[in-house]
């Protein structure tokens, strides 16, 4: 007998938080590998299509979901060990991501500060190698455990293993719809140093007198800033920045920037540079407006928000009416953050 029951015709409206009411065929929320096995060894649920759902914010519904929904809700935080550079914490895939944070700094740990107030869950940080304010998932991994479907069995992959890129992992290319990650471990430097590589967290924390911040001082600006730049899922349907800031060559951005002069955009190691899309966005007059119930948030033009009963295709033509627009004004081709189903 199945150990839990699947709901069908389950509505994932309260399970992404663009807040659109598309349904999944069928639903089972996941609170242990043994679940996956369960699964895996189900004549019918092992051949239904997956989606793996962590907190939902890097998802777009533009239909109902014709498989199985697997709910990843594993809880729990712990030190797992140190040496003498580094402390070592694991966090079950289903846990909060910003709950996570704050416990870390909690504990007095600091390395993960700048990703503060990121929705989403700690299983999905590391498949889209989650950034802000100039650090990255990749910067603090360690490992994962992640759970197999083609064998039944888990495994472990270290820093390298993951192919982490901007927004981007293996678990975005091979081992897509294959495997199933469990837990994250984290390495947090015992010799911290802050890093205050963007002005904005400067800026933040200027008129409050702090020259030499704690990780707590910097994960505090960092909330200020995100609070009053983005809108609260809660209130707003919303996946945060909706497109990725894209990568040109050095030449093309040369060539942009003696027509605009007011380009933003940042060196990137390889020689190119990476342009700030939302100032692109924005050029292109689309931050405030609207098509039918589907917005561009008025305070910042990188994120799409659901004004009030937008469906998932209506969010899915107003992307792809701002791509049309940069891609004209720009030549520049933006690539969306969420995935779409």
């Amino acid at each position: 007998m199945f150990p839990i029951p699947v709901q069908r015709d389950f509505s994932l409206r309260h399970l992404n938080t663009f807040g659109i009411d598309a349904k999944a065929a069928v639903y089972l929320p996941v609170d242990d590998v043994d679940t996956l096995l369960a699964v895996k060894n189900d004549k019918e649920l092992s051949m239904l299509p997956r989606l793996v759902l962590g907190g939902g914010s890097n998802l777009l519904l533009t239909q109902d979901f014709a498989g199985l929904v697997l709910h990843m809700r594993g809880a729990g935080m712990r030190i797992v060990n140190e040496d003498e550079d580094f402390v070592y914490v694991t966090a079950a895939a289903g846990e909060n991501w910003h709950r996570f944070v704050q416990w870390s700094l909690d504990l007095g740990l600091g390395g993960l500060e700048n990703l503060s107030l990121i929705p989403g869950s700690v299983g999905a940080a590391p498949i889209q190698n989650i950034g802000a304010y100039g650090v990255e998932v990749k910067d603090r991994f360690h490992s994962l455990t992640a759970f197999d479907f083609i064998d039944g069995k888990t495994f472990t992959l270290g820093n390298a293993a993951c192919r982490f890129a901007y927004r981007d992992s293996i678990f975005k290319q091979e081992l897509r719809d294959r495997a199933v990650v469990l837990d994250v471990t984290f390495a947090l430097p015992k010799q911290w140093q802050a890093n205050m590589n963007y002005a904005d967290v400067m800026q933040e924390l200027s008129p409050r007198q702090i020259t030499v911040p704690s990780p707590r001082d910097i994960a505090g600006a960092v909330i200020a800033i995100r609070t009053r730049k983005l809108p609260d899922p809660a209130q707003i349907g919303n996946a945060g920045s909706f497109f990725k800031n894209p990568i040109v060559p050095a030449q093309q951005r040369e060539s942009l920037l003696a027509q605009h002069p007011q380009l933003v955009s940042y060196a990137q190691p390889d020689g190119g540079y990476k342009l700030a899309a939302g100032w692109l966005i924005d050029q292109c007059g689309w931050k405030g407006r609207s098509l039918g119930a589907a917005g561009v948030y008025e305070k910042q033009a990188l994120v799409l928000v659901n004004k009030g009963g937008a469906s998932g295709r209506e969010i899915a033509a107003l992307a792809q009416a701002i791509q049309a627009d940069v891609q004209a004004k720009f030549g520049v081709k933006l690539e969306p953050e969420p995935v779409f189903i």
